[in-house]
């Protein structure tokens, strides 16, 4: 992992070396309030001006030219094919694949796990937001699916794992422990003793590492930051809800082709 230190922070994955790509938190943007800093949610009430700029930034900074291409993320296992959407034509859906060198992938989060994929042998790019619906569901495997069908091969694709909520800080009740080891009685292995009676820490980063290697991905890598803990340089759902506040930023994961 390196840390580009310019006024938009960069996260980089050493697994994406090669590939325009990048992770980027809270750093670098025109929002203020509770929305201080880069918030590229469509989805919150921040000023669309600042949300157009922090947007102009995140291009500027990690592949300039390109356009940046989003979904509208509803929890889903959807991928689709990307395209140029327009921001209020955007497909619900939480993954996007391409193998256009003139778009950015663009996955927002606020806890959840952004995943980005490449296999740059095909020229072939993938982004994912995986909450928690969204990895029980199967939303890794729709993305793998889906840059195959694109001409991608998972034993040459490389994924990397961004900044979400950890496991010290992401504290559910028996009946999330018990949905998940319905699914998959192995799953309790991601779950430890939480701090009060019939409650429990889950490690949603190593679930998706798992929910990876199980599809096949062969080179995975995740950073272990925790999006809760940062409160400067990340959003977070859950701390914003624990506060009270009325709103909350997200942060965005972006991949792209090589030119």
């Amino acid at each position: 992992m390196t840390v580009e230190p310019n006024d938009v922070e960069v996260i980089r994955a050493d697994a994406l070396a090669g590939i325009p790509h990048g992770f980027l938190g809270r750093r670098g943007g025109v929002s203020t309030g509770i929305y201080a800093g880069l918030n590229v949610g469509l989805g919150s009430d921040d000023d669309r001006a600042a949300l157009a700029e922090n947007r102009r930034r995140v291009v500027a900074a990690v592949k300039p030219g390109t356009t940046l291409a989003t979904v509208h993320q509803v929890h889903s296992a959807i991928a689709v094919t990307a395209d140029a959407f327009a921001d209020e034509a955007r497909p619900h859906a939480d993954a996007l694949v391409t193998d256009r060198p003139d778009l950015l992938l663009g996955i927002l989060t606020a806890d959840c796990v952004p995943i980005l994929f490449a296999d740059a042998q095909a020229g072939v790019v993938g982004a994912a937001h995986a909450g928690w619906k969204g990895a029980l569901g199967g939303v890794v495997a729709a993305t793998v699916d889906a840059m195959e069908a694109l001409g991608a091969d998972r034993v040459r694709v490389a994924a990397a794992i961004g900044p979400c909520i950890g496991r010290a800080s992401y504290e559910v009740d028996d009946a999330f422990l018990a949905r998940f080891c319905t699914d998959d009685p192995h799953n309790e292995r991601f779950f430890l003793a939480g701090r009060r009676a019939g409650h429990h820490q889950f490690d949603i980063e190593a679930y998706v590492v798992a929910r990876l290697a199980a599809a096949g991905i062969p080179r995975i890598e995740a950073l272990g930051l925790d999006t809760y803990a940062n409160e400067h340089r990340f959003f977070s759902y859950r701390r914003a809800t624990h506060r009270g506040e009325p709103g909350y930023g997200r942060e965005i994961s972006v991949i792209g082709l090589p030119a």
